[in-house]
């Protein structure tokens, strides 16, 4: 039984969105992913996803997506991400797949760890931020504020904060969400997001103040869900 992580997706199954703008090797990225899900993940295995899983409008358009995943082995938990434009009510979400766990100011139980989450959004400084995104910024504090407050209250020992954006701004400072790990002694922060060699450097990676730090979107893991923790 292991813990395992892949954010990024971008499955287009009933969609026409292809990736390659990022690079040559999003060809046939899906099939890449399935394949490699299909070689690591075994049946006692977890899988955080990590946002950004289908480019679908809808439920209806998300729907050969998610069952494709829905079919891979392993138990999988979702977090939104902002291209997740089918993600609608959480109740929906959880009638139609029994066997995900959608987080959305909630956490999972994996053993004695928390895994708590939210989306995470732009971070003051960004090359981009303004009111709007400020607000959605502050938003995000306290969605995961609820989610870690959750995990703890049901007496997790330790605390994994999954997100699809960066915890901090593409010049990697300090920000309101690296603050909130330290504050509540998350271990391992893992996110998505970013693509492309140039924006992988704007993601923080490794140890800061005791907490771990691993960029986990699909070109940059190649296409392959990569081991968190046994």
């Amino acid at each position: 039984m292991s813990l395992y992580a892949i954010g990024d997706l971008h499955f287009s199954t009933s969609v026409n969105k292809p990736m390659d703008i990022f690079g040559d090797n999003w060809d046939n990225h899906q099939n890449k992913i399935i394949n490699n899900w299909k070689e690591i993940i075994k049946e006692d295995d977890t899988v955080l996803v990590l946002g950004d899983t289908s480019w679908a409008m809808n439920m209806k358009e998300a729907k050969e997506d998610l069952d494709i995943i829905d079919n891979l082995l392993g138990k999988k938990v979702f977090i939104k991400g902002n291209h997740d434009f089918w993600w609608s009510s959480l109740s929906k979400l959880k009638s139609a797949y029994k066997e995900i766990t959608f987080l959305q100011n909630s956490y999972y139980k994996y053993g004695n760890i928390g895994i708590c989450g939210a989306r995470g959004w732009l971070c003051p400084n960004e090359v981009k931020f303004d009111e709007d995104d400020e607000k959605i910024y502050k938003r995000e504090q306290l969605r995961l504020k609820m989610s870690l407050e959750a995990a703890i209250k049901d007496g997790c020992e330790e605390l994994v904060v999954i997100t699809h954006y960066p915890p901090t701004n593409d010049k990697l400072e300090e920000s309101e969400f690296t603050k909130i790990f330290e504050k509540y002694n998350v271990k391992k922060v893992v996110y998505g997001h970013l693509h492309g060699k140039e924006s992988f450097e704007m993601g923080l990676k490794g140890e800061r103040n005791n907490v771990e730090y691993i960029l986990a979107s699909s070109d940059y893991i190649d296409f392959k869900p990569i081991k968190i923790m046994e």
